[in-house]
């Protein structure tokens, strides 16, 4: 089985929280692989620039999801994907999604709306806990 290393961020301007829609209409958080040598916040910082045009600034570690999936090429092939999440803030909500990886909107999604919006578990439970500590320290 094969290791992946990914940080991602839960953006937060204003009280909406940044979404990207993939070209098959899911709605996910922005995160990508960090590279070698490559600090795990920087990484997730890069990924926010690079796949939603939205310079962010990290308030704090949000934990960390694992979970496996098969490799696209060989079904044979599992690889087990653990992604460091950081909560962060935006000065802008201007966005550009990143087409070349398949996004092709990107959008500041109301904190009343976009737990029901992501598409995946984990980033829901994700968004849950960056939710609470938005709320816990009075980031709103």
């Amino acid at each position: 089985m094969r290791e992946e290393i990914s940080a991602g961020g839960v953006v937060l301007f204003g009280n909406a929280i940044l979404l990207l829609r993939k070209y098959n209409g899911d709605w996910v958080l922005p995160k990508g692989k960090v590279e070698e040598g490559e600090k795990k916040d920087e990484a997730a910082l890069r990924e926010v620039l690079e796949e939603a045009g939205v310079k962010g600034e990290i308030i704090k570690y949000l934990g960390e999801i694992h979970y496996t999936f098969k490799e696209n090429w060989d079904e044979s092939k599992t690889v087990h994907k653990t992604v460091f999440w950081y909560l962060m803030r935006s000065k802008s909500m201007n966005t550009i999604p990143q087409r070349e990886e398949g996004f092709i909107d990107a959008k500041f999604i109301h904190i009343n709306r976009v737990v029901e919006l992501a598409r995946y578990d984990d980033e829901k439970e994700i968004i849950k806990v960056a939710l609470e500590e938005i709320e816990r320290l009075s980031l709103l």
